[in-house]
């Protein structure tokens, strides 16, 4: 389960009536960091108990670009879409109840039985939206189980349960096969969808690509959750617990919009030479936008990240109010031993480096890769947290903290 870079920024309040929407919109977003507090500490999701779990109810997908879901009579249709080429590709999936007839029609369809009872998953986004639907307990597999969060997930490592079946290129076919899951859920480019795992297609076994990581908005990434529903047969629960997340993270946004200061922000740190930071389109930048911050590559294209030169970066660092997500490093002396130069940078200077590193596991992984990506609203409250001080009611993060 791969790790990946992060985001930034907010505040602010109108007068008047519009003073009262914000205040509303702060409360709102206080509230949703307080229910944030219990998944950080680690509570999860088994089955909750009188949930409905038919597929009478259908979920409608408004944000994500990258799936789509049609509901027929006795099936459900789910494809997934690559748009990185010329044209719009796609990998589709037939998702139909244990025993029923395959409709005709869908020659290149793999077949997923619903609902999945046991699956393998790749991401730690993907353990995310299984504890959002309520069914973590339902994981068999992980690739990598150093990154889990989840306390269902990382007892069954614990306990065997759940195993460990490696990534990609280093999957261990010949176990998922003994396995027997209900589906393999990865994190490849829909376009590539077939081939590297033919070994398990040709034994039965569907393989789906999960590309929430090619989403470029928050809510977008966070809609997936939508796959998972579908596929456990739990829509009318995440629909209605999606509906809560836009509201909140909505409220939030009127907040970061209307900001009367708006701090200027750098992200990241280089590696190997290269300063990584987000393009202008991409899933970050949109969140900065949200939070009212000032972000110098704004209007840069591009939905993943600019590949800079230090000298590059370094005229905006000097300047710059605020230094967020900067990897591996807990400490401003890990900083500068990294490169002195940082030490002149203004966020340097007044002790305004932010990390998304306060709730990890034992290896150090963050719980901002796990639950973060379905509940964007409580990333964007700590940003706005950070960037303006007093904007919202308490000033409790909830996976970032200052680097000291």
């Amino acid at each position: 389960m791969a790790r990946f870079p992060p985001l930034l920024l907010l505040l602010a309040v109108l007068s008047c009536r519009q003073g009262a929407n914000d205040k509303s919109a702060a409360s709102g977003a206080a509230s949703a960091a307080a229910s944030a507090g219990s998944a950080a500490s680690g509570t999860a999701s088994a089955a909750p108990a009188g949930e409905n779990r038919s597929s009478s109810t259908k979920s409608r997908v408004s944000y994500a670009q990258g799936f789509t879901i049609d509901y027929f009579d006795h099936y459900k249709e789910v494809k997934i879409l690559n748009h990185s080429a010329a044209s719009t590709d796609t990998v589709d999936f037939l998702l139909l109840p244990a025993g029923s007839a395959i409709p005709a029609g869908h020659p290149r369809a793999q077949v997923i039985r619903i609902p999945v009872q046991s699956m393998i998953v790749s991401g730690s986004t993907h353990i995310a939206q299984a504890d959002f639907t309520g069914v973590a307990n339902r994981i068999a597999g992980v690739g990598n189980g150093q990154y889990v969060i989840n306390p269902i997930v990382r007892e069954g490592l614990r306990t065997g349960r759940v195993r460990q079946v490696g990534l990609e290129n280093n999957l261990n076919n010949e176990l998922v096969i003994s396995m027997q899951p209900g589906v393999v859920m990865t994190m490849i480019n829909p376009d590539a969808a077939s081939g590297g795992y033919k070994t398990l297609t040709d034994a039965g076994i569907p393989v789906l690509p999960n590309a929430d990581w090619l989403e470029t908005t928050p809510l977008g990434k966070a809609e997936w959750v939508k796959l998972m529903g579908a596929l456990t047969d739990r829509e009318e629960l995440v629909n209605r617990k999606f509906d809560s997340v836009v509201q909140a993270y909505q409220r939030l946004t009127a907040v970061g919009k209307t900001a009367a200061v708006r701090p200027s922000v750098i992200i990241g740190m280089p590696f190997k030479g290269t300063w990584y930071t987000p393009a202008g389109g991409s899933y970050m930048a949109q969140l900065l936008r949200d939070a009212g911050a000032t972000y110098h590559w704004f209007d840069t294209r591009g939905t993943g990240s600019l590949a800079l030169a230090f000298e590059t970066v370094a005229p905006e660092a000097l300047t710059a109010e605020f230094w967020l997500d900067v990897g591996d490093v807990n400490s401003r002396a890990a900083i500068l031993a990294q490169d002195t130069r940082f030490g002149a940078f203004r966020s340097f200077r007044s002790d305004a480096i932010y990390n998304y590193n306060r709730r990890v596991n034992d290896a150090g992984s963050s719980d901002y890769w796990e639950t973060g990506a379905v509940n964007p609203q409580w990333v964007l409250a700590d940003l706005i947290r950070i960037l303006h001080p007093g904007a919202l009611p308490a000033d409790t993060l909830i996976y970032y903290k200052r680097i000291e």
